[in-house]
């Protein structure tokens, strides 16, 4: 069979372009030996000078089929490169020139995003999102209850962090979005009449709520807001429910926990006044007597004034705790016994209220320990010496780039002068995380990212060790995180879900609509 040559070519140089018969040779393909078949062109040549003729006019061939393709604007185009094999075979990319030409990623840039996501990593990312809520496994804690519960203030558990502290951690956590929800979903209360109870539906069916609670502000707002705004409607009320309390009554979980568990969950900032009484930054002296030999403990005015304060209608948050928390202690006298406080931002503050009152609201109170996540500095050095004296167990889950754990205070003051007016300390045992930690989210992420609790909980879910990598066989599914900070979470993933086309609202996951904390 004859090469057939076209007439672009100058007819002048026919006479050059030496070429015989070419043969045709079957080839299995590696990819797919069964049907794929390929061709290679055998040249032969009688001397070094044809073949060198040969390749000049498929170099002219080559010019002349690329000025037939419209070059992108401003983009850099490689020439086709031609080669000999070994065997004579004449090998061509110019075909593959013309696709890297089309430049298909920018028409489609989930194209890019696949190419960059290795599979492995690609079926992880599929694996958090397309599942529904799953834990890490929930062993028997028994033994060492009391040991994940503070005893010892979590020594050898937190770096590396321990699995089934690392599960306990998580669980308090979700009790606290609950708090968030139930808020959200009936934020208004009636001025007028008691509130009813309200509805909290508890991520563990184990607990059964007990309580609601409430939290009053001592200051209101001038009038003429009402005027000027009055559609605000429950962001001025000065009562709000806050949190609730609730008591596991499942005999399987309880044998699990190794004793009969009292959960206390407090919700963070949501409504003007409570943003208002964060603002009070002054110390002020705790209430009760204290040792004159040592440092008068003081804790911020804004917090002891929504802890203390009752409502028209309701008790302040002190009143109603310690009443509930004595009525289950004469319920179930006689069994082993835990009271756990957790909360968020502003709750976590009042966490550490509570805690301190609960320890010595009866003669023999069973262990206390607090779980607050991005709390504030609560009071001063004086108040940190008196929850340690009083044996409450506290560990602060802090994300090294929310600035709210770092307020109120000047640090500075608190190293020169324990007595000064901003002499604030932390208390407790500390869980650092860090949000640049986690490959899903930005290292950029802002503010109320940092501060976000379902992103304290998915930071607290990778987390390994200080010195390890985001874990990779994380439980906690992204869905509600891609809800809530779908801006911050790098552009990579957001893209790949989309193509992935995961409804996330189909999910049932509603978003907690938890408001930052201020800073």
């Amino acid at each position: 069979m004859a090469l057939q040559i076209s007439s672009t070519l100058p007819a002048q140089k026919l006479h050059l372009f030496q070429a015989k018969r070419a043969s045709f040779k079957r080839q299995h393909s590696t990819l797919k030996p069964t049907s794929t078949i390929t061709l290679s062109l055998n040249y032969s040549s009688s001397s070094s000078s044809s073949t060198e003729q040969a390749k000049k006019h498929l170099a002219n061939l080559e010019k002349l089929l690329q000025k037939q393709v419209p070059e992108p604007i401003n983009q850099t185009v490689s020439q086709p490169v031609h080669r000999i094999s070994n065997n004579g075979s004449l090998e061509n990319n110019w075909g593959k020139n013309l696709l890297e030409r089309l430049n298909s990623v920018r028409v489609w840039p989930e194209m890019k995003a696949a190419e960059e996501m290795s599979p492995r990593h690609l079926n992880r990312l599929q694996r958090l999102l397309s599942k529904t809520e799953e834990y890490s496994p929930r062993n028997h804690l028994g033994p060492r209850w009391r040991e994940y519960h503070g005893s010892n203030d979590w020594k050898g558990l937190l770096d590396p962090l321990d699995e089934n502290l690392r599960r306990e951690v998580v669980r308090y956590g979700e009790f606290v979005q609950a708090s968030y929800h139930a808020f959200h979903s009936n934020p208004a209360m009636s001025a007028a009449k008691p509130p009813l109870p309200q509805q909290v539906a508890l991520p563990d069916r184990s607990y059964r709520v007990t309580k609601s609670l409430y939290a009053t502000s001592s200051v209101g707002l001038p009038k003429w807001v009402d005027d000027v705004a009055p559609d605000l409607g429950w962001m001025t009320q000065r009562s709000s429910w806050i949190g609730y309390v609730a008591v596991c009554e499942d005999r399987r979980e309880i044998q699990r926990l190794g004793r009969r568990d009292i959960v206390i969950a407090l919700r963070g900032t949501s409504t003007c006044l409570e943003w208002a009484e964060n603002m009070r930054a002054q110390l002020v002296e705790t209430p009760g007597e204290h040792d004159p030999t040592e440092i008068q403990p003081k804790v911020e005015c804004g917090f002891l004034s929504l802890y203390k304060t009752a409502g028209a209608n309701v008790p302040s948050l002190s009143q109603s705790v310690v009443q509930e928390v004595r009525r289950l202690m004469e319920l179930y006298s006689g069994e082993a016994l835990s009271i756990t406080v957790t909360g968020h931002s502003l709750g976590a503050a009042l966490a550490l209220l509570v805690g301190d009152e609960l320890s010595t609201c009866a003669p023999h109170v069973p262990p206390v320990a607090v779980f607050s996540f991005g709390g504030p500095r609560v009071g001063n050095k004086g108040f940190a010496n008196q929850i340690n004296s009083k044996n409450v167990k506290v560990l602060r889950i802090v994300n090294s780039q929310d600035v709210i754990t770092r307020v109120p205070g000047i640090p500075l003051v608190e190293q020169l002068n324990d007595n000064m007016p901003l002499a604030y300390a932390h208390v407790g045992t500390e869980l650092r995380v860090d949000t640049k930690m986690s490959p899903y989210l930005k290292p950029n992420a802002d503010v109320a990212c940092c501060h976000d609790l379902e992103a304290y909980l998915h930071l607290v879910d990778g987390f390994i060790a200080s010195n390890c990598p985001f874990r990779a066989n994380a439980k906690r599914s992204l869905v509600r995180l891609l809800n809530e900070q779908g801006s911050n979470v790098k552009r990579l993933y957001t893209s790949k879900a989309q193509a992935l086309s995961l409804s996330f609202e189909r999910k049932g996951l509603a978003a907690s609509g938890c408001l930052p904390s201020p800073s």
